[in-house]
């Protein structure tokens, strides 16, 4: 009785062919699971650059530039200058 016959060649190339289904199912989730994981990275470090920005633009905000107003001294710029002015008496010789 011969081992090469028609059932077990059946039986060895479907094997064959499970195993192979087997390695590409596993390489294609290695490579999902990489790209994922690189995507991640992408995001983060996208949100972090975006945070960075606004808080940069916060302390802008918040902090003016030493160029733009001085400790004391009333600027050009500023918008409450009108107000504080409306309706006041020119200062003049005290009586």
């Amino acid at each position: 009785m011969s081992i090469f016959n028609k059932r077990n060649a059946l039986v060895g190339f479907l094997t064959l062919k499970a195993l192979e289904h087997g390695r590409s199912r596993r390489d294609l989730r290695a490579i999902k699971l990489v790209a994922f994981v690189a995507l991640g990275l992408i995001s983060a470090g996208l949100l972090a650059a975006l945070a960075a920005v606004v808080l940069r633009r916060q302390r802008a905000i918040e902090e003016p530039e030493e160029g733009q107003r001085l400790e004391g001294f009333a600027s050009a710029d500023d918008e409450d200058l009108g107000a504080l002015g409306a309706g006041l008496p020119e200062p003049g010789f005290a009586a």
